[in-house]
């Protein structure tokens, strides 16, 4: 495996396997944070956030040109003292975890008709989770979620995506003081589907935040998950799963903020991709501010090649503007299979087709036990194992 610790330089490739690993800063967008799409210029594919990004399969959601006119089916599902309301435009609570970072987001804000805010009450302990499931229904979708906890709050969010659609939306996650958050937010859609998304993060002092993403359909998916503290104490843990087939791309491009002090991160995410044109992307960037002493932060990158065709790009980015830190790194790392591993296990008479499942299976099997949420969890080992069947058996 071709591996990068601490700040990456170079690139390595082996074989049909493109890793890149480099030393960035991470205020490298084309243009600042803002709720106005006219402040982004439209993208043409070699500004930093965008040269991974084939623009053209992104139906038009980069330069205006897509029009909201599908449908997709929303269906909540949430436990007593739980409120969902459906707002306007110009509800106050609407933008508080963090502005729009590019084009897409800031389309997305100013193209929504209306937002669903999901109010978990002050020191209330959800029992059960509260679930959410988009079903796209064909054509160009825009949305905007907002779920906020209360102080001493605890809830877990399923966010569930199916069907087809071309789809831009902000997600929001406001967390008070104190509370305790796990959000899992699969992406499943039709192999069609288009489905570009931030995930902005507001924690609270001494709140924890627990962000899992689960990417397998869609033709092109981009997530950009982003965490900021409101206080000290805060701890984010950032983890995903990614199962990249023939023609997909992938891409999850993440961003924690240490802007307070005496916080925690921890970003682990894995992948494995198989086919011709699988293409995955990951980008970790961690900044630690000047003032945000006693930072403690880690983030982790390992995917696994399947097959010949498929590339991967993968780019730590840790900045640091205090030495008054508990700790910080970065790893990332990817490769084909293991043959210690394989040997080991075929030596004890398992034969080689299914000695390389149990290694995909252990290789994911450490993540989806850290959900916590049991048909969730059976559900993914269940689609982890159909898409097995088409690259290993």
């Amino acid at each position: 495996m071709a591996e990068a610790q601490n700040i990456p330089v170079g690139s390595t490739t082996a074989g049909s396997i493109a890793v890149a690993a480099e030393s960035t800063v991470v205020s490298r967008m084309s243009a600042p944070p803002s709720f106005d799409v006219a402040d982004f210029p439209v993208p043409h594919g070699r500004e930093e956030e965008w040269r991974f990004t084939p623009l053209e399969r992104l139906r038009g959601l980069h330069d205006g040109t897509a029009v909201a006119g599908g449908s997709i089916k929303a269906d909540f599902s949430a436990p007593d003292g739980v409120t969902v309301e459906t707002v306007g435009r110009d509800d106050a609570r609407l933008g508080r975890a963090g502005k729009p970072v590019d084009r897409i987001a800031a389309q997305a804000y100013s193209s929504f008709e209306e937002a669903t805010i999901v109010t978990v009450p002050k020191e209330t302990v959800l029992t059960e989770p509260v679930r959410l499931t988009l079903h796209g229904e064909g054509g160009v979708t825009y949305g905007h979620t907002v779920f906020e906890l209360g102080a001493f709050a605890e809830a877990t969010v399923v966010i569930d995506h199916t069907g087809d659609t071309v789809r831009a939306a902000n997600v929001e996650y406001v967390l008070g003081d104190g509370a305790k958050l796990t959000v899992v937010t699969i992406v499943d859609w039709a192999d069609t589907a288009v489905h570009v998304a931030q995930q902005s993060a507001l924690v609270g002092r001494d709140a924890s935040f627990k962000h899992v993403v689960v990417t397998f359909g869609g033709d092109l998916v981009r997530i950009h998950p982003r965490v900021e503290y409101a206080g000290p104490g805060g701890e984010a843990e950032l983890l995903g799963l990614y199962f990249t087939d023939a023609g997909q791309h992938h891409e999850h491009r993440l961003l924690v903020t240490h802007n307070t002090p005496h916080c925690k991160s921890n970003v682990v995410y894995k992948g494995a991709l198989q086919g011709d044109n699988a293409h995955a992307v990951w980008i970790g960037d961690v900044l630690i501010e000047a003032k945000a002493e006693g930072t403690d932060t880690y983030e982790m990158n390992r995917n696994l090649v399947l097959t010949d065709g498929a590339r991967v790009d993968s780019v730590p980015n840790l900045e640091i503007e205090t030495g008054e830190i508990v700790g910080a790194g970065h790893a990332s790392a990817t490769g084909r299979f293991d043959d210690e591993q394989l040997f080991y296990l075929m030596a004890r008479g398992i034969p080689e087709h299914e000695a390389r499942r149990l290694v995909v299976r252990g290789f994911f099997a450490e993540l989806v036990q850290q959900i916590g949420v049991a048909d969730i969890e059976e559900r993914l080992l269940a689609k982890i194992e159909t898409e097995l069947e088409a690259s290993v058996a």
